[in-house]
């Protein structure tokens, strides 16, 4: 019997363990993301009616009171459901709550403050813990994206969870400089970092194409180096109270000594070379730079981030460092006279002891420099922080030197790659040749948005959905990769970003009926589905006319980097030839989008002679009809096993590989699986 018992007991941990592991990642009724440390799914759901009632236990900031008012509202829009509490204020007194959030501590919204948090749900109650309100916050946020519906109403699975995120800096930048970013777009995006749990807003404040913040003991800046595009400091207050409001902290950058056109167009005497000076509309790395040999520059650093370091609170303030050219160091025979009077050899180090002035200046005023990884310098103290875009050589220097790094190599969303690319590049891989005292320096990443291509109209369709991919690789685990549960989960979260007011999916679809001009955007649409903005930077490369007033608002600006169509094409076919799932659904399925795009063209001929705009991705219609077609008898010939004959195989290929040129700025996203049935029907 105690054998028996004991056998009992070793099947019941085992059938538990693996019900938690499914939890952890590839239960596929749970749409987390980013996905919790540990998921307990415990039997039964949460039953949602509309007298479900929230109280607030223990010591939280103000703030938890106006999240829990939002997390109703949202419950409310989504459910239809009128709920009897319309709002939480610390005065308010709830009997007999459904869902009670304990918190020992109000948060500060600084680097490693405690995020954590712990969920239970059961079938009679809620319950949120956590030591502070930000991580109450974060809770919440799990909550909701726990919700589901049946036939019955809306429910809450029964869940265990306990939360916290692996790295403490999780950050999204977004350049107002290029082109200007109002005050509506950083809002909503600070409710989509809030939801997926992101916590460093990160704003690009100044750059050869704009000033973007008013400074009153330099009113010249906006006035003449804005184009009258700036944000009030009233504006800048308010974002960051609507910021911490969520958890978020507001680090700003003022990128020196380089890009700084904008600068000089007011304050040229500052500049190393004489102006006069305009802002600068086209994109790239340009001359101007900060004269770092004389000292009003100094004095005129002091006033200003006196009074910047006043309006922003956060310890942190970026300075940029990157991309300065030296030419105009290099032509000014002072400034060469000034590094041979004091021994600097090159502009690198001349960059150093710039820095190094700065770095006083900000500690006077109690900010911590951070700056991209060019400013890396054996001179530089340990307390500066390297945010590292040139690579994994950067992020293992700075790191196995002491000081803290934070990953944005291989998170650029602006280059458009798949979500699936930025998924699975790790801020501390393996490859890293540092120790684990080291690693601690990795102290996180950040998503980073330049915005030379982007729009208020589509920046939400660069940023959304993938920055959540990028979300969950600095919240959870390391060992939760798997791409294609990744990407289900992200339909989901896409749509709850839509729903807070994020604009990536309906604001495509008003830009697709205005390049159809009034007609009908079904073909066009499909068009649209299976292709994508060209890659890294090419499309700078390819057209190189672009300026701050040029249109965003061609095919290439409606295409999303990382289109659903495309994707669910590559893993039928992947399936179809890897995975050996050759049923007839299998199958059906492909020949179902073969035939669409191969008929797409004569449709959108018929468009594009109505909307000249259009023009341009003509060629690339008829690419995809013919690819299409070449699809089709592959297909076909791997069905039937038939052969097929060699010349067939390699004008066919010859063909695909003359449609993986871009037209428009534009390229095919399905050129490959077609070449993959092509290959594997000669193989027959």
């Amino acid at each position: 019997m105690k054998h028996l018992k004991r056998f009992v007991a070793i099947i019941i941990t085992v059938l538990l363990f693996g019900y938690c592991l499914n939890a952890q990642g590839v239960d596929e009724k749970l749409n987390l993301m980013p996905m919790p440390v540990k998921v307990e799914l415990t039997g039964g759901e949460y039953r949602l009616d509309q007298n479900f009632k929230v109280a607030i236990e223990g010591n939280p900031a103000e703030r938890l009171y106006g999240a829990v008012s939002r997390m109703l509202r949202r419950l409310s829009d989504r459910t239809g459901l009128f709920f009897l509490q319309d709002y939480l204020h610390r005065s308010s007194v709830i009997q007999d709550p459904d869902m009670i959030i304990d918190v020992k501590r109000p948060g500060e919204v600084k680097l490693h403050e405690d995020e954590s948090y712990n969920l239970i749900v059961t079938s009679t109650h809620v319950s949120l813990n956590a030591e502070t309100d930000i991580g109450a916050l974060r809770g919440i946020e799990t909550f909701l994206q726990l919700l589901e519906a049946d036939s019955s109403g809306y429910y809450f699975p029964a869940v265990k969870i306990d939360d916290y995120p692996r790295f403490p800096w999780r950050g999204l930048m977004i350049d107002a400089c290029r082109h200007f970013m109002p005050v509506d777009v950083i809002k909503r995006n600070l409710d989509g970092m809030a939801v997926v749990k992101m916590n460093v807003f990160h704003w690009h404040l100044s750059d050869d194409q704009g000033f973007r913040v008013e400074c009153k003991a330099f009113p010249k800046l906006t006035e003449m180096g804005s184009d009258g595009m700036f944000y009030t400091q009233e504006q800048i207050k308010e974002i960051i109270k609507y910021a911490d409001d969520r958890g978020i902290r507001v680090v700003p950058e003022f990128d020196l000594p380089g890009h700084s056109t904008s600068w000089f167009v007011g304050y040229p005497q500052y500049a190393s070379a004489p102006g006069p000076y305009s802002v600068e509309r086209k994109w790239g790395v340009f001359d101007p730079t900060f004269n770092p040999t004389i000292e009003k520059t100094y004095e005129f650093f002091d006033k200003f981030f006196e009074e910047m370091s006043k309006l922003f609170p956060d310890e942190y303030m970026h300075i940029g460092g990157d991309e300065n050219s030296g030419k105009q160091w290099s032509a000014n025979h002072e400034i060469q006279a000034f590094m041979k009077k004091h021994n600097i050899p090159d502009n690198n180090s001349l960059q150093s002891y710039f820095n190094k002035r700065l770095l006083a200046i900000l500690t006077k005023y109690h900010k911590k420099m951070i700056g991209w990884d060019e400013i890396l310098h054996p001179d530089m103290p340990k307390s500066i922080v390297i945010q590292s875009w040139r690579g994994e050589k950067s992020i293992e220097e700075a790191a196995s030197k002491g000081y803290q790094v934070i990953r944005s190599n291989g998170y650029y969303i602006d280059l458009n790659q798949p979500a699936s690319y930025h998924y699975l590049i790790d801020p501390d891989p393996d490859s890293l040749k540092l120790n684990n005292s080291q690693r601690k320096n990795i102290i996180g990443g950040e998503a980073t948005m330049w915005s030379e291509f982007v729009s208020p109209e589509n920046i939400d369709s660069r940023i959304w959905p993938r920055t959540a991919a990028i979300a969950e690789r600095l919240w959870s685990p390391k060992n939760i990769v798997d791409v294609r549960d990744m990407y289900r989960r992200l339909k989901e979260i896409s749509l709850e970003l839509e729903d807070i007011g994020l604009t990536q999916i309906k604001n495509q679809s008003m830009m697709i009926r205005r390049l159809a001009n009034g007609d009908d955007v079904t073909a066009l649409t499909n068009f649209i589905n299976v292709v994508g903005p060209v890659q890294g930077y090419n499309r700078a490369h390819q057209r190189t006319d672009y300026t701050s007033f040029s249109p965003l608002t061609r095919v290439v600006d409606a295409a999303v980097p990382d289109a659903e169509a495309a994707r669910n094409f590559r893993y039928l076919v992947e399936d179809f030839l890897t995975r050996n799932i050759q049923d007839e659904n299998n199958i059906k399925q492909i020949e179902k989008r073969l035939i669409l795009w191969k008929n797409i063209d004569a449709r959108l001929n018929t468009i594009i002679k109505r909307s000249p705009i259009l023009l341009e991705v003509e060629p690339l219609s008829k690419e995809l009809s013919d690819i299409s077609a070449i699809g089709l008898q592959a297909l076909e010939h791997i069905k039937n096993k038939t052969k097929v004959d060699s010349n067939w195989v390699n004008e066919s290929l010859g063909r695909l590989k003359e449609a993986k040129q871009p037209q428009g700025q534009v390229e095919l996203r399905v050129v490959s699986p077609v070449e993959k049935l092509v290959i594997r029907a000669s193989e027959i």
